[in-house]
């Protein structure tokens, strides 16, 4: 009795060629996700950095009215002063009203004061988002290159500590 050949040759070179267009598409599958979430650490960091240069942008801005404020709080001081040193008839009035606008250039100084502290507060703990944003985009480029998830769930963990410090900066 005759023996049936199967044709296995052919077979063993096609189950290879298969089992490599699926690893190779599954790699992409992953090298796309790695890329996708990449771009957006780098959307984030984008935004998170500009959100921390406008916090510090205003801290300035807030330091230097109430720098001004202060000025204006110290020259009404000299007025009173020179007004006490005068004769004047009606200094008495005039030195109330300098003590009673120093007092409220004085609050206006202070709120300044405290709005630039804010902004400041701000601006650290974005910059700090920026911060965690770039190290997650390095992690996940070294991901990309050396082909390993683990490296890539590393970067997402340290994105999740940036959007953390993100959210946190914008409120």
């Amino acid at each position: 009795m005759e023996e049936m050949e199967v044709p296995t040759e052919g077979l063993h070179e096609t189950i290879e060629e298969r089992v490599k267009e699926e690893v190779e598409k599954n790699e992409n599958r992953g090298g796309m996700a790695i890329a996708i979430s990449t771009a957006l650490m780098a959307v984030f960091a984008a935004m998170a950095s500009l959100l921390a240069g406008h916090h510090a942008d205003e801290a300035v801005i807030e330091q230097i009215r109430a720098s001004d404020k202060w000025a204006f709080y110290q020259a009404k001081g000299i007025k009173d002063e020179i007004l006490s040193l005068s004769n004047s008839p009606d200094k008495g009035i005039r030195s109330a009203r300098y003590k009673s606008e120093q007092a409220e250039i004085q609050k206006d100084a202070k709120e300044s004061e405290e709005a630039s502290h804010i902004h400041l507060e701000h601006h650290s703990v974005l910059a700090r988002a920026v911060t965690m944003f770039q190290i997650s985009i390095a992690i996940s480029a070294i991901a990309i290159l050396t082909k390993k998830r683990l490296l890539w769930f590393i970067s997402l963990g340290v994105s999740c500590i940036g959007l953390f410090f993100f959210i946190t900066g914008i409120f």
